[in-house]
């Protein structure tokens, strides 16, 4: 009798268990029932250790993350659509289109095969969306206790469309800082269902694809000198990486910043300000002068950017660089990052 043949029912293991990860019949199996059926593609029908790519035409440009979110499903979305749209969003910020993706798992032992089966489901339904092929990948399971049900880690591939490079070195003192859209919304969303933290708020994680936002600043030719998505740490901090990487000072006008209401609210009562909350659709562009109030109008037009405003400008520095908030009525206070992690596993 065949191995493969060998009657052990899948329905008999509704936990994932330590052979799921051991390289045998049941690894095998959750490949082929689990992770095959929802990415289904000709790379992962070859079952081979990696994936060999048809080339290329432009500049290519490669990232990695890893996705570590408690709990696993968030108001607005879960670890398998983070997992994607956080690395997809890597490659917009280098004005790349998303092409290929690698995704590796490491599951927990006890973990629900239902559970695992609806992250996969949301991780197929998204990457579609994207039009990025999901093309090599890799599964561990560890024991019960190492880990809080899922772990994912991503490599993302995709193809450079920017006509010019897209960094933080192409700043210039003039340039216009755009927020793509509302602040803080996916911190708060998390937060809102951690154990210990839960509360009632309506509020929904911002957890999206960027690249059809850029790919339309792109198609419209916006001189655009460097795109920063605004995870860990928030606006806050993208915007001082971004200052002290090209040397230039930035002044931020907060009243300009947007923040829904229930989120606002739901910051104050943590003690928390927005600017530093994270988000998992939202970016700052910092644009040519002369582009700024068509790169608006472009991001207002399009889903998931409609409150995209300008919020402030770059100027030359005065010795070090840093972030200046100006305040609603005139007042500029530094901008200093905090010095702990204010939301626990975000993303």
């Amino acid at each position: 009798m065949k191995l493969e043949n060998c009657p052990i029912p899948q329905s008999g293991y509704s936990l994932i268990t330590l052979a799921h990860g051991g390289g045998g019949l049941l690894s095998h199996r959750l490949f082929e029932q689990v992770f095959l059926p929802a990415f289904d593609n000709e790379y992962l029908r070859e079952t081979h250790d990696g994936a060999v790519l048809p080339q290329i035409h432009g500049p290519l440009a490669i990232t990695t993350d890893a996705h570590v979110v408690q709990p696993l499903v968030f108001p607005g979305g879960d670890i398998g659509t983070l997992a994607v749209c956080g690395s997809l969003n890597d490659l917009a910020m280098c004005g790349a289109e998303p092409k290929y993706l690698s995704m590796s798992f490491i599951l927990e032992e006890g973990l629900p095969i239902e559970v695992l089966q609806k992250i996969v489901e949301s991780i197929a339904k998204t990457a579609r969306a994207e039009k990025v092929v999901i093309v090599t990948g890799d599964t561990k399971v560890v024991e019960k206790g190492r880990c809080e049900g899922m772990y994912i880690s991503t490599t993302a591939i995709g193809e450079i469309k920017a006509p010019n490079k897209i960094c933080p070195q192409q700043i210039q003192s003039g340039d216009v800082l755009i927020l793509s859209s509302d602040i803080a919304r996916h911190g708060m969303a998390v937060m809102s269902c951690r154990p210990g933290f839960q509360f009632e708020s309506g509020i929904t994680s911002d957890c999206g694809s960027l690249w059809p936002a850029v790919q339309a600043l792109l198609q419209e030719k916006v001189q655009i000198h460097c795109l920063r998505d605004l995870t860990r740490g928030g606006l806050a901090a993208g915007a001082t990486e971004l200052s002290k990487a090209s040397g230039f000072e930035f002044e931020v006008h907060e009243e300009q910043i947007p923040v829904q209401n229930n989120v606002r609210a739901a910051c104050e009562i943590f003690g928390l300000d927005p600017i530093h909350v994270a988000n998992e659709g939202c970016f700052l562009a910092v644009v040519a002068a002369t582009d700024a109030d068509r790169c608006v109008r472009i991001l207002q037009a399009q889903n998931g950017t409609a409150l995209a405003r300008k919020i402030g400008f770059v100027t030359e520095a005065k010795g070090s660089a840093h972030v200046w908030i100006k305040g609603a009525f005139g007042q500029r206070r530094m901008l200093i990052l905090p010095t702990g992690e204010q939301l626990p596993r975000i993303c």
